[in-house]
């Protein structure tokens, strides 16, 4: 439960905001766009934004391959698919998650405010 807990909040954290108020200063692209931008948009969350969304985009460039991009944007959506994926004894699906554990870091250190 705690691992979905933290999962749910790391998610929340990419699609919903950053955590550095309005003075903080973005590191990000207002101008990526792809899958993971578009489900972050999709996800109706109040604070997402185009600029927060491409940011998050532009992590998911720098870590996940399309077709792994495709796949982690399903998560906003369904974030049960996540821990699903987390929690099974596949190899192919550990390799992903450590793919998705960095574009998480990736993310969180670039699109704070």
């Amino acid at each position: 439960m705690k691992q979905l807990v933290l999962l749910v909040a790391l998610l929340a954290l990419t699609a919903c905001g950053n955590r550095g108020g309005s003075g903080g200063s973005r590191n990000y692209s207002t101008t990526a766009t792809g899958p993971v931008s578009q489900a972050c948009l999709a996800a109706g969350r109040d604070q997402a934004s185009r600029g927060l969304c491409g940011c998050v985009q532009a992590a998911a460039n720098q870590s996940l391959s399309a077709s792994d991009q495709r796949r982690a944007a399903g998560f906003f959506a369904n974030p049960g698919e996540a821990q699903e994926v987390k929690a099974s004894e596949s190899s192919s699906n550990d390799a992903f998650w450590a793919r998705y554990r960095a574009f998480v870091d990736t993310a969180e250190n670039m699109c704070r405010g």
